[in-house]
């Protein structure tokens, strides 16, 4: 695995990702903490479990503890503007 900060991920892009494409997976990191990885797209991972269980392995991420499909709340109904509309205005 190759490791490269923002600024050198950023400008060196296109060289980063024809590594990427070659099948060689990229760390992406800030003050020397990986904070993104690049990997190349592979169309026959269809589960999120079955794109994880690499990284599990490698002790790299864990399985969510709480209920991930929980219910979103709704929106709450409020008088007014919308914030949104309020945010645009004042940067008027």
């Amino acid at each position: 695995m190759i490791t490269a900060g923002i600024k050198e991920f950023k400008n060196r892009l296109s060289q980063y990702l024809s590594i990427v494409k070659k099948g060689e997976d990229v760390l992406i990191t800030e003050r020397g903490k990986i904070i993104a990885r690049a990997i190349q797209e592979n169309p026959e991972i269809k589960s999120l479990r079955k794109a994880l269980d690499p990284l599990i392995r490698q002790g790299l991420v864990k399985y969510p503890v709480g209920d991930i499909n929980r219910q979103i709340p709704q929106p709450l109904k409020t008088k007014g503007k919308p914030v949104s509309q309020i945010v645009i205005e004042d940067r008027r």
